[in-house]
């Protein structure tokens, strides 16, 4: 069964105005369209197209994952995502505690992790992505250390601490006048400096956007990757992140429970923050196909959830479970077992997984969003196409 599903992009204000609707085709709205979401969540569930009450899929449906379009003009927050034991523990301790699941300060919305990919659709994606090696973060400092002429310098406090990146980072987010003088030295040491290293830029960026933010320091901590068009990056829970600024389709689990660790006024949690970060320096978390040739690029994270293929021409895909097609140029021909349809610029379906096999016929590029997880669907009509 093919459905075809619309959404209106969500306004945050980090949202570019123009990215989403120019990807699509489609008129912009004025307002900051920041993410578009295509599945089930709750949070803002697909419509059926052509619906003449508006139904959404998630009255017919549950999926797995969620496919979105992001378009972030200004950098989003720090923030990391539990693994599923860690989300089931949190949610049940914070509904014993009778924490309502709108509050601010609750951490946990679900009892599901957040693993996630992004695929970078504009020609450059920036992004921070998981912790550096320590004695890279030192070198960073030590670099501006060294064009600082104050010979009681808050920089050297930092590198005394840069011994234990665990407790530099939570001593970073406890706050307080010595913590407020580390900030305000870097962020005036990266705009002073004529080293054209990408974090020091980092740094200028984040130091205009959260002045006084302890994410100014924390980004020199962390991997700062530009991907280009087409590559991936794939971040599994305790990945500590930021997305800066750029256009992709981003897949992830359904679920929306953030920890944050700073550039952001909302809420932080810094104990149970603690809890999920994984400290372990890793490289740039790129992720490459499973599968690839001329047409299709088929891109499996280890987990259950989700499965993003990427299609520029004609090519056939099995499908694991249920399925989100997404068409962001050209005209393709979708055929199932059961369904065929005609999909352009803009245009998305729901796919049940009883379709089995897509054949894809075309030009252009569409994204392929499933579950590796065999699903019980109820059926649902068909509707028109957008």
């Amino acid at each position: 069964m093919f459905v075809a599903i619309t959404n209106d992009p969500r306004p945050y204000a980090w949202g570019s105005h123009t990215a989403i609707a120019e990807a699509l085709g489609r008129e912009a709205s004025g307002n900051p369209e920041a993410e578009l979401w295509l599945g089930t969540h709750p949070g803002s569930p697909s419509k059926i197209a052509g619906a003449p009450d508006a139904a959404t899929l998630a009255s017919r449906t549950t999926l797995p994952f969620l496919l979105k379009l992001l378009a972030a003009d200004t950098p989003l927050s720090l923030q990391a995502h539990p693994t599923l034991v860690q989300a089931a523990l949190g949610f049940a301790r914070e509904n014993a505690a009778g924490v309502p699941l709108n509050a601010s300060h609750r951490n946990y919305k679900d009892a599901l992790h957040k693993p996630e990919l992004i695929f970078a659709l504009s020609n450059t994606f920036d992004a921070l992505c998981g912790f550096r090696p320590l004695e890279d973060s030192r070198e960073l400092i030590a670099r501006l250390r060294a064009i600082d002429d104050d010979e009681s310098s808050p920089l050297d406090d930092l590198l005394t601490r840069l011994t234990d990146l665990r407790k530099a980072f939570e001593w970073l987010l406890s706050g307080g006048p010595a913590v407020d003088a580390v900030v305000q030295r870097v962020a005036e040491l990266a705009q002073a400096t004529t080293d054209d290293a990408a974090a020091f830029a980092t740094v200028r960026l984040l130091a205009t956007e959260y002045p006084g933010d302890a994410g100014i320091v924390i980004s020199l901590l962390l991997n700062r990757v530009t991907l280009k068009r087409g590559e991936v990056l794939y971040l599994p829970a305790g990945n500590i992140h930021a997305y800066l600024h750029g256009l992709g389709v981003e897949l992830m689990a359904a679920s929306d429970n953030v920890l944050r660790g700073g550039l952001t006024p909302k809420h932080v949690d810094v104990p149970e923050l603690l809890t999920v970060l994984d400290f372990s320096p890793v490289p740039v978390p790129y992720l490459e196909p499973t599968t690839s040739d001329d047409t299709i690029a088929v891109y499996e994270p280890d987990v259950p959830d989700f499965v993003l293929a990427h299609v520029t021409g004609s090519a056939k895909y099995p499908l694991p479970g249920a399925a989100i097609v997404l068409v962001t140029d050209g005209t393709f021909t979708v055929k199932g077992a059961r369904s065929k349809q005609t999909v352009s610029r803009g245009e998305a379906l729901y796919v049940s997984s009883d379709e089995l096999t897509l054949s894809v016929h075309g030009t252009g590029e569409l994204f392929i969003a499933s579950t590796h997880l065999p699903e019980s669907e109820p059926e649902l009509e068909p509707s028109p196409s957008v």
